[in-house]
């Protein structure tokens, strides 16, 4: 196990270690899949509002927040299956970091659900998964966001283009670093594979990943996309962390 961790993220693995291949990862009741028919229902099914745009959950009327009415972000929709908090996020730590790869199924299933349950939304012409680093790559061993993406886009009957968009340089974990420090650690951080350029311009593009917090990683890629021609870019994602932890 990785002990760079923070003491938080390594007490959530220990517990994931000790439950039984028999449990739910949610509710850890005896069930035969990963996470039992109840907490299917109870914890990946998003309850209230959220903002079309960003999806952060909403408190008052509106169709948007107003974060993105001041200031809009590059991407112009986000779609997200449920919120970061507990049980749920044990699934993005399990997936992550204690390489529980069958649970990607799973979670690109709740977000088909979270995109099915929208009413008139235009599905996109290409899915491409947020890139890691090659450092990260060969620490981590895979792309949690690939894997994800590869089963929604087959659900979603979308085309997936898992390496048209590099990651250029290596960066720190956006989850380490004060929201303040996030733009400018994340800039610049990504460019088109030139051999892909054609299929992107003009062209609705999902991008597709485990969390959004505050949202720099996406509105960077969107930036780069739309620089680059892309029409629309939209979010999928698994889960939003909450505002009080951003």
């Amino acid at each position: 196990m990785n002990t760079r961790l923070p003491p938080v993220l390594l007490h959530a693995l220990t517990g994931l270690s000790q439950i039984a291949a028999c449990s739910c990862l949610l509710c850890r009741q005896a069930s035969p899949e990963a996470v039992c028919a109840a907490c299917l229902q109870s914890s990946l099914a998003r309850s209230g509002k959220a903002c079309l745009q960003c999806g952060i959950a909403l408190s008052t009327a509106g169709q948007r927040c107003g974060a993105c009415l001041q200031h809009p972000p590059a991407f112009d929709i986000t779609i997200c299956a449920t919120d970061y908090q507990p049980p749920q996020d044990q699934l993005v730590l399990a997936l992550k970091f204690a390489h529980q790869l069958p649970l990607a199924v799973l979670l690109a299933r709740a977000i088909r659900d979270a995109i099915l349950r929208q009413p008139g939304l235009v599905l996109p012409d290409l899915i491409c998964p947020v890139p890691l680093s090659p450092q990260r790559l060969q620490e981590r061993g895979f792309n949690q966001a690939l894997e994800i993406a590869r089963p929604l886009a087959a659900m979603l009957g979308v085309a997936c283009l898992p390496y048209a968009i590099h990651r250029v340089r290596h960066t720190q974990q956006q989850a380490m670093l004060a929201p303040a420090d996030r733009r400018r650690n994340i800039a610049k951080a990504f460019s088109p594979a030139a051999d892909y350029l054609p299929q992107l311009q003009g062209r609705h593009i999902a991008i597709v990943d485990d969390v959004i917090t505050t949202g720099m990683t996406l509105h960077e890629i969107a930036t780069m996309l739309k620089r680059y021609g892309a029409k629309q870019v939209s979010n999928y994602v698994f889960a939003r962390t909450p505002p009080h932890f951003e």
